[in-house]
């Protein structure tokens, strides 16, 4: 049996289970996991932990496996209250505390826990593609209707229309993307505000993703700014990128406590093992080390920006650690001449557009080489 017979027959054996009708013929989130040189396609961070970080996620998570026959704590105390210091730094004007914090094993699974709880049967949530493809997956995996609604031809969004459209369908749950995923643009705050207001006169909830928020570029605000009287906002951050913690899974939120309080409905119990509560703390406690990568890798792509509008390319701006860049007579080919270089990048399914993931200095020239000779330039 080929391999694409033995794909079929499996597939044939899934739609014979009875599973959920709104499940049949659907396709899994997923991105090619390829070992190459270069892998910019799921904007990991690709500079190494440093071994400070590394040192002491080791020396963390050893004290923990001490204590792993207990379970870990359910609340995740010390945990929240590290994550509110260090927002607290990057935000002095704001205080925050372990009671507007939550956290979860991924951004995704943040997601899903406000969805099942503000969302679900007979319910509706509205993003704005093209945006992150795991939005209407929450959804469906919520039982939750997706309502996708429109941006302008360069792919921003302006307060008016936005809440245009809040007022117009009137969903249970709001998802703004800021950088958005994968343009890389982000929201002004006026946008937020107007979106909020908007979605007051139907009771919804609105979210702010950002879960690229530390690598916006300087002056650009943050949507944590806007949290204080509007006890419906709820801002995601995650520790996948910035922090390096890909492999970590460590998503988080930050809103007023009886969010936080709607949330505990609906988790399982003990969601957060030990050994992620041991290693997030960790790499908090030396977060100056991972933010100095975070800079080394918004210089790479800001190099991307100017070096693709070089080449005659349409890179919008970017505030977060990838670059969204159009002008692609083939963006298909382009693809695969850059695999066959050895560097991996991400076709978004928009005509004449990539996304690349911004690498360390040694990757990103691999990238922008190739890119010159698949182009001619």
């Amino acid at each position: 049996m080929t391999d694409a017979q033995s794909s079929n027959a499996r597939a044939d054996r899934l739609a014979a289970l009875p599973i959920r009708e709104e499940l049949k013929g659907q396709q899994p989130y997923g991105a090619p996991q390829l070992t190459v040189r270069a892998m910019l396609n799921v904007n990991e961070t690709t500079h190494e932990v440093p071994a400070d970080v590394v040192d002491a996620i080791t020396k963390e998570v050893r004290v923990a496996a001490a204590q792993m026959n207990r379970y870990p704590d359910r609340e995740f105390t010390v945990l929240r209250e590290k994550l509110a210091d260090f927002l607290s730094r990057d935000l002095p004007q704001a205080h925050f505390t372990a009671e507007h914090i939550w956290a979860a094993n991924g951004s995704n699974e943040i997601m899903q826990h406000l969805l099942q709880a503000f969302a679900g049967p007979g319910r509706s949530v509205m993003a704005f593609p093209p945006t992150y493809s795991m939005y209407p997956l929450y959804a469906r995996g919520t039982y939750s209707d997706y309502i996708p609604g429109t941006r302008n031809e360069d792919y921003t969004q302006s307060a008016e229309d936005v809440a245009a459209q809040i007022r117009e369908h009137r969903p249970n749950v709001v998802i703004l993307t800021s950088p958005n995923n994968p343009t890389g643009t982000a929201l002004d705050l006026d946008v937020v505000r107007a979106a909020y207001e908007a979605a007051a006169e139907s009771a919804t909830i609105v979210i702010v993703d950002e879960a690229y928020g530390e690598f916006r570029q300087p002056g650009v605000a943050s949507a944590l700014e806007l949290l204080e009287g509007r006890p419906r906002l709820v801002v995601t951050r995650t520790m996948s990128k910035a922090f390096a913690m890909a492999g970590g899974r460590l998503g988080y939120l930050a809103a007023a406590p009886e969010i936080t309080d709607a949330l505990r409905l609906v988790r399982l119990p003990y969601h957060l093992s030990i050994y992620t509560q041991a290693a997030a703390c960790a790499a908090l406690d030396h977060a100056e080390s991972l933010m100095a990568n975070v800079e080394k890798i918004k210089v790479q792509r800001d190099r991307i920006v100017e070096e693709l509008t070089a080449m005659g390319l349409a890179p919008s701006p970017s505030d977060a650690n990838f670059v969204f860049f159009g002008g692609l007579e083939d963006e298909k080919a382009v693809w695969r001449h850059l695999l066959d270089d050895g560097v991996l990048v991400r076709d978004v399914g928009i005509a004449g557009h990539l996304r690349v993931t911004a690498g360390t200095e040694e990757e990103t020239t691999l990238f922008l080489d190739s890119l010159r000779r698949s182009l001619g330039r």
